[in-house]
């Protein structure tokens, strides 16, 4: 999801010390040692545990200065240092590799879902034990043999954005609702649902729901690249098809709209849904207030009522470091999960959606806080998207998609049919 993110820009020092009791590892069996850990009530307060000076390297530049900032915070909070090392923005994969190769670190990274987490995961430490993971939200643990080897960045989604003024989410909940919904707009002289030219935002997203439908996603793109199932011959994606049929018949053509457009006509109310996520609210803004007009829907695919709610990165730690390396980045990473200063950053810094049920999210936006709740009762369907070949969606299924809007005889399962053809190409 790196990629859309780009377009638009996707969680006190006395009450510190309180949140850090018990901090540390179980794993290291440093529980009651970790630095800043608060002393027992009536006790002399122990000296904190001088710990190993520990690195971090991570993907999101936009959060690099916070970053800094919070490291420094925790090392005048704990006498710990830890040292951040350069954004690498799209190089950074190649440097990681780099780095992790060579033996030269770093003790804590970024690691995306999907391809990049199973190209390194000889590399992720057993974090299962540790005090924070239970409160990571319901299925969003990066997870390696049953083993949770990753903490979540925080959370997106998406699904369709509506104006509460236009639509009712109670009549738009199958094809059949969907499509008396979409008519009765039209004929209002509403757009009733936009789609925009960016590649994500044209096919990416909106086929995810199919995938994500199927009783496990990950296998049946698998099969996919295997040339063992086939999108037209899957139900699912059949009845996808004759939501595209709707969108096309009633819907501009996504192919005159430009993301910013889009954004542009629902906010005035020219047309009344878009195929969107939360991160459309940093555009929406930017048009005026209408936070009381802002909901998000599922997409009904087969009566579908989940928002589709994933990780674009998590943490690990280098489980190839030295123990005393493990056991610093251990004690960092504890400390942002637990500690009121670390979790006040995640969310207000950061600007993230926390994927932890231990941190509050007040003031989220209209459209992060459905994501949020969503993320926080386990109601949701996965991104199938991060399973995905690289690059298929830019290289290989835009195109089709493309000449699917331009050729008003093209039917839903042609464009299955051709969508099959061109990932059997991508996936070779």
């Amino acid at each position: 999801m790196k990629q859309v993110k780009k377009a638009f820009g996707l969680l006190t020092a006395a009450a510190l010390v309180a949140a850090l009791a018990g901090c540390g590892s179980s794993n290291s069996g440093n529980s009651n040692t970790a630095a800043g850990s608060e002393p027992a009530s009536g006790s002399a307060a122990p000296a904190k545990e001088k710990l190993q000076k520990i690195s971090i390297f991570q993907s999101k530049v936009e959060i690099s200065d916070a970053l800094e900032a919070l490291t420094k915070k925790y090392t005048e909070e704990t006498g710990n240092e830890v040292e951040v090392w350069g954004a690498a923005g799209d190089d950074y994969m190649t440097q990681l590799q780099a780095k992790l190769t060579a033996n030269q670190g770093p003790s804590i990274f970024s690691i995306g879902t999907g391809a990049p987490a199973d190209k390194l995961k000889s590399y992720f430490y057993d974090l299962s034990n540790e005090p924070y993971v239970k409160d990571i939200a319901p299925n969003m643990a990066l997870k390696e043999d049953g083993k949770v080897v990753g903490v979540p960045y925080g959370v997106e989604g998406f699904g369709l954005v509506y104006n509460k003024d236009l639509v009712d989410p109670k009549n738009v909940t199958e094809l059949a609702s969907f499509t008396k919904t979409m008519e009765e707009l039209k004929a209002k002289g509403i757009n009733p649902l936009s789609l925009s030219q960016e590649a994500f935002f044209l096919i990416g997203h909106i086929l995810n729901t199919p995938f994500a439908l199927q009783p496990d996603p990950q296998a049946f793109i698998e099969k996919l690249n295997k040339g063992e199932v086939k999108m037209a011959d899957t139900k699912e994606f059949q009845e996808f098809g004759k939501f595209m049929d709707v969108i096309k018949a009633d819907s501009k053509n996504p192919l005159e709209v430009k993301y910013d457009t889009q954004m542009g006509d629902f906010a005035t109310g020219k047309t009344a849904m878009v195929h969107q996520g939360n991160w459309s609210y940093t555009m929406l803004k930017d048009f005026g207030n209408m936070d009381d007009k802002l909901g998000m829907m599922p997409f009904p695919l087969e009566g579908n009522n989940k928002i589709a709610v994933g990780v674009a990165s998590n943490w690990v730690i280098n489980g190839k470091a030295s123990p005393d390396e493990i056991k610093a980045a251990e004690a960092f990473l504890n400390w942002l999960f637990t500690s009121d200063t670390g979790k006040k950053a995640i969310v207000d810094d950061f600007k993230f959606i926390p994927a932890m049920t231990n941190i509050p999210a007040d003031n989220l936006d209209p459209l992060s806080k459905v994501v949020y709740d969503a993320a926080k009762s386990g109601q949701t369907i996965p991104w199938a998207t991060n399973y995905y070949p690289p690059n298929i969606v830019v290289n290989d299924l835009t195109p089709v998609a493309q000449a699917y809007f331009l050729d008003k005889n093209m039917t839903g399962q042609q464009l299955l049919e051709k969508l099959d053809a061109a990932w059997a190409k991508a996936a070779k």
